[in-house]
């Protein structure tokens, strides 16, 4: 399997990370990405340079996008010059990004009419994750192809898991989102609570992470939050992205999401205020000012 050529679209934040995984443990990787210095950048490195989607899919039977969202996805699986006009029989598109059920289904429908297979594997875990190779990954698609994709989805993560047919990895990333929000949402109160009642934040983080309350957000994302540390590891306006997705499937479902939509209004602020490149932990900011308090470690 190591010797099969993986195919590559996107080498952003995440998947040139992803990318370079993959090199490392032992795929030959094709890479188109829309901005060639990038393609070009992972060639110096050993990967090899396509010129479209379309020629990454004729010379890869698994080809992976990781792209920022639905169109994006959409335009370099089906558009011109896109991996539907290459793609060979039984041949994979993995999809990694956070895009639409909807979407995703549709594309996996067009690829079927080819012969070729799609899975939607969205990941969780974040810049820093797809760095270290420990991605969460969702996996929907055909189940007999999943296991054929296993190793090269173990080249970049360590929690990966079948959930259903196509678009119920996209399905169960938007669940993750809505956890994620609403965790980081309830760390961003607590900090600002407990800056207005005095407390030191760093005490307070390191006494209750071991507890009930502890969470992924409060153990990594709070500390850099009371440091002014606002560097993305996720930033604002993808998340904003996921939201957006989350919000609109939830109406096709006539379903509410109370919470989740006040936090999509709260990020909402801080993409107003210019704020829509720091990242998730920023949602800090948005209580800070409502409260009328710093919920900063001094000195």
């Amino acid at each position: 399997m190591p010797d099969t050529p993986i195919g590559f679209i996107g080498l952003g934040i995440m998947g040139m990370s992803m990318a370079r995984n993959l090199m490392k443990a032992g795929f030959p990787v094709v890479a188109w990405n829309r901005t060639p210095a990038k393609a070009q950048a992972l060639a110096a490195e050993g990967a090899a340079a396509a010129g479209s989607p379309r020629e990454v899919a004729q010379a890869c039977p698994i080809i992976i996008t990781m792209v920022t969202d639905s169109p994006d996805v959409e335009a370099v699986a089906l558009g011109p010059g896109g991996v539907i006009e290459g793609i060979q029989p039984d041949a994979v598109h993995i999809d990694m990004s956070t895009i639409s059920p909807t979407t995703t289904r549709k594309i996996a429908a067009r690829l079927k009419e080819k012969g070729a297979h799609m899975l939607d594997a969205p990941v969780s875990g974040g810049s820093w994750g797809a760095q270290s190779g420990t991605l969460s990954i969702m996996v929907g698609g055909d189940e007999p192809v999943f296991p054929r994709c296993l190793p090269v989805f173990q080249g970049m993560g360590q929690s990966i898991v079948y959930v259903g047919g196509n678009g119920m990895g996209q399905v169960t990333k938007l669940v993750n989102q809505i956890l994620v929000v609403g965790t980081m949402n309830a760390v961003a109160e607590a900090l600002v609570f407990a800056a207005k009642s005095g407390a030191d934040l760093e005490k307070t983080i390191d006494a209750v992470k071991g507890g009930a309350a502890g969470s992924w957000q409060l153990q990594n994302l709070g500390p850099r939050a009371v440091k002014g540390d606002f560097a993305p590891g996720f930033m604002v306006d993808l998340q904003q992205k996921d939201l957006r997705i989350i919000l609109g499937v939830a109406e096709e479902m006539d379903l509410p999401l109370p919470a989740t939509a006040l936090v999509h209004q709260l990020y909402a602020s801080l993409q107003a205020a210019g704020l829509g490149q720091e990242g998730t932990q920023a949602l800090v900011k948005a209580h800070e000012r409502l409260a009328g308090v710093e919920a900063r470690v001094k000195g």
